[in-house]
């Protein structure tokens, strides 16, 4: 038996004490965003550096302006060295009253057709996903004595916070976090049988806009005809963004845009994915992203432009006649492949001004603008993944992009210089950030044993 079919037969055995553990760092209620979970988050941080420090890893906390930073480095002369990026801190419980069970009182349930689940806020996210990694490095000192390849843990507690300390941080580390590749366990599978790599996260620039005219509201019955309305003005340039095939209009808006692979499109194209089964969830129909494109582009590799709030004139009850003096948009948009934030940035506030009629002027707020990131899906990190992934769930893993941002992946790209290997085991119904959230014990389980299986194959 190999060392590899050993460490698998261990963490068979030790399943149910590694639900424990789990459900020891389930009981806290470490809640970044509300000051009132300060010692609580410190708590959760302490109990993962302790566990790390029993698996001989040199760990201890490192302090932020925030809460803390646990780190933990264990060296392997010889080897390729893995840094595994997680967080413990977790969204707050809101509303509680739609919760079965309290939810830092984690339990084991069964759903309709025999499906065991952990339910618990953090179970999925991020937790669960942390302590599969940290159970297979378990798995692997049991029975070697050692980790088959060297490895540092960073584990931040401001992840559902913005993570407004960590690029700071690993600026001031980067010396110490040095490492051939990173290893991320936040993000999900293709369904409850198919494993999935995510090789690509979209980037992100969001602007603030506020068009003015008048210096205070006016009467529309006196003013009407003859004063610009902002709220009109700034309607026009929000409708111009699109072109009738959904293409956005920014000038330069595509630039660094490249087409996928073919042969990741024939393979996205056998995952058969519907506007009915992906939109009918929501009510909708039909996609209204770039005509030409299948619905899996629209949602993972391909930029987008969308209107996150408009604010203007009078919403309160009953009527009022008024011209509004301003008008207030949040646009977002998503970023892929080379494209760059701050060009487009500047691209975008040209295209407002150009549109502005006199009399009115416009004001821009800024917000943090972050570049797509990806991995070659060719890479030899990604095809040891994918051999690793195909050996534990018995099928090839889907290699997809995701439609939303993981900042840090970029940080460690543009601190460190590393690609990250993006595996996780969350599902669609894990109910991440609402009530009654689950990790399935498959998930569980089977994600251990997927570590145990990565961590073999960059060894080699």
């Amino acid at each position: 038996m190999s060392h590899l079919d050993q460490v698998l037969a261990r963490i068979d055995e030790d399943l149910g004490a590694s639900l424990n553990r789990l459900f020891g760092l389930l009981r806290i209620p470490s809640i970044s965003t509300d000051p009132a979970y300060k010692e609580e988050c410190r708590k959760a941080a302490e109990w993962l550096a302790a566990d790390l420090e029993g698996l001989g890893f040199a760990a201890g906390l490192r302090e932020t302006p925030g809460h803390p930073v646990v780190l933990a480095h264990q060296r392997r002369e010889g080897a390729p060295h893995v840094l595994f990026y997680g967080h413990y801190d977790v969204q707050p419980v809101d509303p509680l009253d739609l919760w079965e069970t309290p939810p830092f009182e984690p339990r084991l349930a069964e759903l309709p057709g025999g499906r065991k689940i952990i339910v618990a806020r953090g179970a999925c996210d991020d937790k669960g996903q942390v302590m599969t990694f940290i159970e297979a490095c378990r798995a692997w000192k049991a029975v070697t004595g050692s980790l088959p390849v060297g490895i540092t843990v960073l584990l931040e507690g401001e992840e559902e916070d913005g993570s407004r300390n960590l690029p700071a941080f690993v600026e001031a580390t980067k010396e110490e976090l040095a490492c051939d590749v990173a290893l991320v366990c936040d993000t999900g599978m293709w369904d409850r049988e198919t494993p999935a790599i995510t090789a690509s996260l979209r980037g992100m620039l969001y602007e603030e806009l506020t068009v003015r005219a008048a210096d205070r509201d006016l009467h529309s019955g006196l003013f009407g005809g003859a004063a610009q309305n902002p709220i009109r003005v700034l309607a026009r340039i929000i409708a111009s963004l699109h072109d009738a095939d959904g293409r956005v209009t920014v000038p330069g808006f595509y630039e660094g845009v490249a087409e996928t692979p073919p042969e990741v499109i024939e393979q996205w194209k056998a995952l058969n994915l519907t506007a009915e089964e992906f939109l009918g969830g929501v009510g909708l129909k039909y996609p209204a992203g770039e005509k030409g494109r299948l619905l899996i582009e629209q949602i993972q590799s391909r930029p987008t432009c969308d209107v996150n709030g408009i604010i203007g004139g009078y919403t309160g009850e009953g009527t009022k006649t008024v011209i509004a003096a301003e008008a207030r948009a949040k646009i977002s948009f998503r970023l892929v492949g080379d494209q760059n934030p701050d060009a487009i940035r500047d691209s975008f506030r040209d295209f407002v001004r150009r549109q502005l009629p006199g009399d009115c002027s416009v004001e821009f707020i800024a917000h943090k603008g972050s570049r797509a990131v990806a991995l070659p899906y060719d890479g030899p990190v990604l095809n040891k993944a994918r051999k690793a992934l195909a050996a534990e769930w018995g099928r090839e893993p889907v290699t997809i992009g995701s439609g939303g941002s993981i900042p840090v992946v970029g940080d460690f790209k543009r601190t460190l210089g590393v690609d990250s290997l993006l595996v996780g085991f969350g599902l669609d119904d894990d109910r991440v950030h609402s009530p009654n959230e689950k990790y399935d014990m498959t998930s569980f389980h089977k994600g251990i044993r997927s570590w145990a299986r990565i961590l073999a194959e960059l060894a080699q």
